[in-house]
């Protein structure tokens, strides 16, 4: 699993909760305000290296970035369309599909042989080795695999968030009302 199975699910509620309390506009200035927090994370983590070489490659810097912009900026979209439902509707529905969104990008840019353009040098020949989908479906690349882990996380995640965001919108709203 990546570290943004864990940290993205928090990125989701905070922006969702802006985006109840404050609206799209706040929330989109959250999204990049975090987008350039991660660049620079990533641009040191390029310099900084382990046991196998960069702790953050450029493809896993290029994707966990763009995949962060993306899938953040559409979660701010269809959290504001879905805003007026039932409570749970415009959090819950928006993260699953920004999740989706990020776990596709950044697991596709970061690790598919189809992209090995991107960064000549970061053999990602072992993330291509077929095998059962989560070690009983049907035959895929590893990455892919990975990547419906790293998603299965994040949905659990998503559902365990919709606690703490009813509690953090009524705490808010109650304080500004």
């Amino acid at each position: 699993l990546t570290w943004g199975a864990f940290t993205y699910p928090l990125a989701f509620l905070v922006t969702d909760v802006m985006n109840r309390v404050y609206g799209a506009g706040t929330a989109r200035k959250v999204v990049f305000a975090g987008f350039l927090t991660g660049v620079a994370c990533s641009l040191i983590g390029t310099q900084i290296t382990g046991e196998f070489g960069p702790l953050v490659t450029w493809r896993i810097a290029l994707g966990s970035g763009l995949a962060f912009l993306t899938a953040q900026l559409l979660d701010v979209a269809i959290f504001d369309r879905l805003r007026d439902g039932v409570w749970w509707r415009a959090p819950l529905v928006s993260t699953l599909i920004g999740s989706a969104v990020d776990t596709a990008l950044f697991f596709t840019i970061a690790f598919s042989s189809t992209l090995a353009w991107v960064e000549p040098a970061n053999d990602v020949a072992w993330a291509n080795e077929a095998i059962a989908l989560l070690g009983q479906g049907p035959v895929a690349p590893l990455w892919v695999s990975l990547a419906v882990a790293d998603w299965v996380v994040k949905l659990i995640l998503a559902l365990v968030a919709l606690i703490p965001f009813r509690l953090i919108v009524k705490q808010i709203t109650t304080r500004v009302a």
